[in-house]
């Protein structure tokens, strides 16, 4: 195929070995819009390695498998797992947190978004999902992304194939760099991805998400802590800083 023409998942292509096929599975439910199997690829991987971690040792009480953010998880019962979430992988601090425990049948954990090692199309600095597996979860947090969007003159978009000449978007507008946004385009863009994910929760397929953006929030389902507001004294020191700065 050219290197401009996308593949889609609704084209349904014919993808052998365990890991591709794990991928198209988490995808064709989503093919409503424009989805890659690779969307679901590290999730995809992390279930296959967890998949085969189980085989070698059935009872493990705790098992998980991280590719690099997205996790395919293991618990047993009265087991939990507290993971710690990140915006900007460029400057790794945890600002946010997750408990998944094993009555809420949640298998995977994943992020997707524009800061991320691989393109998006919309402007979250960062998207993670609960789901079932971590394939699932990889594909819906991959198109929640994406729909956290809006038009800006501090957005800069390039073609996929201009950044990576193997890549399966084509010609796709992915993003390069999100300047400072205005409060009311970050509200504008976190609810235009909230309705996505809202809608993956009610057919069941996600559990819940935390879309991320310049500092604001937005929390669908339960599980998702984020960040204590600032002491009052921080809160001072930043709005003098902010002024310093005008």
């Amino acid at each position: 195929r050219s290197r401009c023409s996308p593949t889609s998942a609704s084209a349904r292509p014919a993808l052998t070995g365990p890991v591709a096929q794990r991928m198209l599975v988490a995808c064709w439910p989503l093919r409503g819009v424009f989805i890659t199997p690779m969307a679901a690829v590290a999730g995809s991987v992390a279930d296959h390695l967890l998949q085969a971690a189980l085989e070698v040792a059935p009872k493990v009480q705790k098992l998980w498998i991280n590719n690099g953010g997205d996790i395919a998880i293991h618990l047993a019962e009265h087991q939990s797992l507290t993971l710690g979430l990140v915006d900007d992988p460029q400057r790794p601090a945890i600002n946010g947190k997750v408990i998944v425990d094993a009555s809420s049948r949640i298998g995977g954990v994943a992020t997707s978004g524009w800061r991320g090692r691989s393109h998006s199309l919309g402007i979250a600095d960062a998207v993670t999902v609960l789901a079932v597996n971590a394939a699932a979860a990889d594909a819906a947090a991959t198109l929640i992304a994406n729909a956290v969007n809006i038009d800006h003159p501090a957005v800069i978009r390039k073609p996929a194939h201009t950044l990576k000449d193997d890549t399966d978007l084509g010609a796709q507008l992915v993003t390069v760099d999100v300047g400072r946004l205005d409060a009311l385009s970050i509200t504008t863009a976190l609810q235009r991805g909230r309705a996505v994910a809202d809608a993956f929760r009610t057919f069941g397929a996600i559990s819940a998400a935390a879309l991320r953006l310049q500092g604001r929030w937005c929390i669908v389902g339960d599980g998702f802590k984020p960040p204590p507001p600032p002491p009052i004294s921080d809160v001072h020191a930043l709005r003098t800083a902010a002024l310093m700065s005008a």
